[in-house]
């Protein structure tokens, strides 16, 4: 009887964590080349990103950053140093210092993105990511070839957060838009 109490709890424990990390979602302003981390309609974090300077779209080789509801299908770059550069999903030992010139490399952490809608489905294949750029000094404004570039402080405290299945709305709404709006409660106060 014991074994089945706790088997139960075990089961009643893994569904209710289940259900609330499903309910973290990331969302990403074009515009204001904003992230947000929305957990159960309650905004988490907010950071600065890079996203392309060819524009949004989703076709091969137009080096665009694809619009609508994707999910993050992997995650590469665990406990690695800040500025260290990955290659195909994979470091390679070398580290890049912020604003090094001439060094447009995929830094720190990558998160790899699979698009959900029509407008979206060639994202995986076109490895669309959210990453870090030793080129921060550029994050806030549209510059990347496509993915969503991050400060590496910024990318890996939002890796740490992410999880397989994750979905990421990227808009051409404002941010403002796009967040949820806080609820009223008995304590809010109108004057």
């Amino acid at each position: 009887m014991n074994k089945l109490i706790f088997m139960i709890a075990m089961v009643l424990i893994a569904v209710r964590q289940l259900s609330a990390s499903a309910a973290t979602e990331i969302i990403i302003s074009i515009p204001d080349q904003t992230l947000a981390v929305v957990d159960s309609g309650k905004l988490i974090a907010r950071y600065r990103v890079s996203t392309s300077k060819f524009g949004n779209g989703d076709d091969v080789g137009s080096y665009q950053t694809p619009l609508g509801t994707l999910f993050v299908s992997g995650k590469f770059g665990d406990h690695l140093p800040a500025g260290t550069v990955i290659k195909n999903r994979a470091p390679t030992g070398e580290i890049i210092a912020v604003d090094a010139p001439n060094r447009d490399a995929i830094v720190s952490r990558v998160i790899w993105l699979r698009g959900m809608e029509r407008q979206n489905l060639a994202a995986h294949d076109r490895c669309i990511y959210i990453h870090g750029t030793p080129e921060e000094r550029r994050v806030g404004i549209a510059a990347s070839f496509g993915c969503i570039r991050m400060r590496s402080g910024d990318v890996i405290a939002l890796y740490d957060r992410v999880h397989i299945g994750m979905h990421v709305t990227i808009s051409e709404k404002a941010i403002d838009e796009l967040l949820p709006q806080e609820k009223p409660t008995l304590l809010s106060r109108a004057d």
